[in-house]
């Protein structure tokens, strides 16, 4: 099995944590970010910013031409976020129809082409609730499509897909990473606005670690 693998990486507190995960396992990491016309773009600076210092080849693909297609989620039109816990209802106002789906495939298509055999994946369980494709049948049944959608079998490795975004801030603070060079709010403010689902979320991750998170809010 080869050692290259794509990290899918937006830039936020799971993916970050994923990539040094990979990092970590003694992978050959490529790392993955996608502009999709998202509002908080500003985790693709965080993104950048980080794999500038690990050294990690990095691209961030411009797929912002899906908007023709895919319409009606707050994280890319002209839709007001919603606040609030992410199991409210109004979360789903969140949901990018088919996302990721889309990403997963890219990224497999770029694993194939830089001979890479698996592509690690940040979906949690917190996610389940509100985001179809972050459910362990989704990935489950992707991974089987990936083995056989190409001559060379890739892997979708979603390591953390049974357990909570508080564990995976557990995880990630025993590696001692720095959680300042991350982004999760869904409003791309100089500051997080401490009340979208995402900033909840990841509040309530710190609380439950006893642990204070390092980014400024509003």
């Amino acid at each position: 099995m080869s050692n290259k693998v794509v990290v899918i990486y937006s830039g936020g507190m799971d993916s970050f944590t994923v990539l040094n995960r990979a990092v970590k396992d003694g992978k050959q990491v490529y790392a993955l970010s996608f502009d999709y016309g998202q509002r908080h773009v500003k985790e693709l600076d965080c993104a950048a910013a980080v794999c500038k210092s690990l050294n990690i080849p990095h691209k961030i693909i411009d797929i912002t031409a899906i908007n023709q297609l895919l319409a009606g989620s707050s994280l890319t039109d002209d839709i007001d976020i919603p606040e609030g816990h992410y199991e409210e209802e109004s979360m789903k106002s969140t949901v990018v129809p088919n996302r990721n789906m889309i990403l997963l495939s890219l990224a497999v298509g770029y694993a194939v082409s830089v001979e890479a055999s698996q592509v690690y994946y940040g979906a949690h369980s917190g996610d389940h609730a509100i985001y179809p494709d972050c459910r362990p049948e989704f990935v489950e049944k992707m991974n089987d499509v990936c083995q056989i959608a190409n001559y060379q079998p890739v892997e979708i490795f979603s390591p953390y897909l049974t357990v909570t975004k508080t564990d995976i801030l557990t995880d990630g603070l025993k590696m001692g990473l720095d959680y300042s060079q991350t982004w999760t709010c869904y409003n791309g403010r100089e500051k997080a606005c401490g009340k979208c689902g995402a900033c909840d979320e990841r509040l309530e991750a710190f609380r439950d670690n006893n642990a204070t998170d390092p980014l400024d809010y509003e």
